[in-house]
């Protein structure tokens, strides 16, 4: 679907890190993993970026975690203001979370919208969760305190995150892998995922480049 949305909130959520709520159309119904296309003027031209979706549904209102680091286009979007218009394309992906009965997100940087999110739907439904994030900066840690709260596995590291992955995998039926990230942490993840005894095949995977 397109159509023209309204900026609702934007917060900052970890070192140039924002959350950026917007209005959400009724027929825009994004899962937890999934992706929109959003575009604004940059310097009077029409630009576009694709944002995963980091609120664990989208009832009424959605939001997309922003990283400082992504250029001009995301700092224009850190700089909206309640009342401001953006255009929405989407939502797109396939690797999303289904109501599966346990979640074990893996999110390296900016992975970390969807992770909060798919753990936040699992933990809404009576499901199970667990979220290993490595990094540096960590963002989004007052929602990973409340996920931990609500009984989830949350190990945040700026190291490696093989033995996190190992301690968090279970093997219960009906547990699937997720992982979000840039390429380089994609491919530590499916390692760690494989040395846990985890099929990769079957995990879903959303590889930002």
């Amino acid at each position: 679907m397109d159509a023209t949305i309204t900026v609702r909130s934007v917060e900052d959520v970890g070192p140039d890190t924002v959350a950026v709520v917007f209005d959400a159309p009724s027929e825009f119904d994004a899962k937890p993993g999934q992706f929109a296309r959003l575009t604004a003027e940059v310097d009077g031209e029409p630009e576009s970026r694709f944002y995963t979706v980091s609120s664990p549904d989208t009832e009424g209102t959605f939001e997309t975690t922003v990283g400082l680091d992504g250029g001009d286009f995301s700092a224009k979007l850190a700089s909206l203001e309640s009342g401001d218009t953006v255009e929405l394309s989407g939502p797109f992906g396939d690797d999303y979370y289904e109501g599966e009965p346990r979640a074990l997100v893996l999110a390296g940087g900016p992975g970390i919208g969807p992770a909060v999110a798919i753990a936040e739907a699992a933990l809404d439904a009576g499901n199970e969760a667990a979220v290993v994030y490595r990094d540096d900066d960590p963002a989004h840690t007052e929602r990973l305190d409340a996920i931990r709260e609500r009984g989830a596995s949350v190990v945040v590291t700026d190291d490696g995150i093989e033995d996190a992955v190992a301690d968090a995998v279970t093997g219960v039926e009906g547990e699937r892998a997720f992982v979000y990230g840039f390429s380089e942490f994609v491919d530590e993840a499916s390692e760690a995922l494989v040395a846990a005894g985890v099929d990769v095949a079957d995990a879903k995977v959303e590889s930002f480049g």
